[in-house]
């Protein structure tokens, strides 16, 4: 076994806690279960990764094995990672019979074709996920395996959610054995970040709704205890005031937890209205803004901020609108001209 592939599955072994050394080493299933009962996993990290290393050795690791177990482990701690979502279009609706063999190769054709120093890893798993770990290497060097990109593909799904590398340029690369090897014609990012690549999927395959029903309120408890000789008018419109809030945060949020959503952008163009007699902008040019949230949990941000008196309700629809903006990223991105009617929440 080559040193480089020693090394990495050592400190592989490494990231790993050690109480899920041995379920990862299983679902792994490259070593033996004779194999896995000769180790001691009560021992500290370090004696245990070597001793994972020499029974590797009598295996023959390779780097595509080792990059198997480099899959499991940021499969189940996919939040180490920032994930963005891109996604991709046909120019016909029809659907395709999806073959995954199909899909490798030409994922592979097209990769190598344009850089050969590459290593390509593929992982099943049975929600319809495809994994794919892509180590990049240079005309010159060969592939650094400690900053691959990371690939989730949904086969019948437009949606492709990446977790890249520091190597920006090789996302054309990327974008291009993607699209041949899925068979569509265009991709693009959708601008949506998150740690949480479960709550991505949520809001791109809506399995996350926002609310418009009116909900019957109950009146909020504890917290507020009025004053004696408070006016008992004050006191009663206050409550009706928190309890319309609370109502219309209902109504477009729901009562349930929100994806974790960690970045959102969208472009705004629209043009300015001012009275003809002031003369204040002599061309009818649009004003065109990028508009950026950031936030460790984005959507529950701004769903604290009528409760907190930080906006008035209801909130803007350009705030509550971003889930749904991320789904029809294409149709805002293919209008022509100005288009303020699509930051209107549907």
């Amino acid at each position: 076994m080559d040193d480089t592939v020693a090394e990495y599955i050592r400190r592989t072994v490494l990231k790993i806690p050690r109480d899920e050394i041995k379920m990862m080493l299983q679902k792994w299933g490259f070593l033996s279960e004779a194999q896995l009962q000769t180790l001691n996993f009560h021992q500290m990290k370090d004696k245990i990764s070597q001793e994972v290393v020499q029974l590797c050795e009598e295996n023959s690791a390779d780097i595509k094995q080792a990059a198997v177990l480099d899959i499991i482990y940021n499969h189940i701690y996919q939040n180490k990672r920032i994930w963005s979502v891109y996604q991709m279009k046909k120019s016909a609706e029809e659907l395709e019979y999806f073959d995954i063999i199909d899909f490798k190769k030409k994922f592979k054709r097209r990769l190598r074709s344009a850089l050969k120093n590459v290593t390509i890893t593929f992982k099943e798993y049975e929600d319809n996920a495809i994994w794919i770990r892509v180590a990049w290497g240079t005309p010159y060097k060969k592939p650094n395996q400690y900053k691959p990109s990371y690939v989730v593909y949904h086969s019948q799904t437009p949606y492709v959610f990446v977790s890249a590398s520091v190597l920006k340029s090789n996302m054309p690369l990327l974008c291009q054995a993607l699209i041949v090897a899925s068979n569509y014609h265009d991709i693009r990012e959708m601008e949506l970040r998150s740690h949480s690549l479960n709550s991505l999927k949520d809001i791109v395959f809506k399995r996350y709704s926002q609310n418009f029903q009116t909900y019957t309120t109950k009146p909020l408890q504890g917290g507020n205890v009025e004053p004696e000789n408070a006016d008992i008018r004050i006191v009663q419109e206050n409550r009706r005031e928190k309890e319309r809030i609370h109502r219309l945060n209902e109504e477009v949020f729901g009562s349930g937890p929100q994806p974790k959503l960690e970045f959102a952008q969208y472009r705004l163009e629209t043009i300015f209205k001012s009275d003809p007699k002031m003369d204040v902008l002599d061309k009818k040019e649009p004003f065109r803004c990028l508009v950026k949230f950031s936030s460790p949990h984005l959507l529950e941000s701004l769903k604290s901020l009528a409760p907190a008196g930080m906006a008035d309700a209801p909130l803007s629809p350009l705030l509550t609108c971003i889930p749904h903006k991320a789904r029809n990223y294409f149709k805002i991105r293919e209008k022509k001209g100005l288009f303020p009617e699509g930051f209107v929440s549907p």
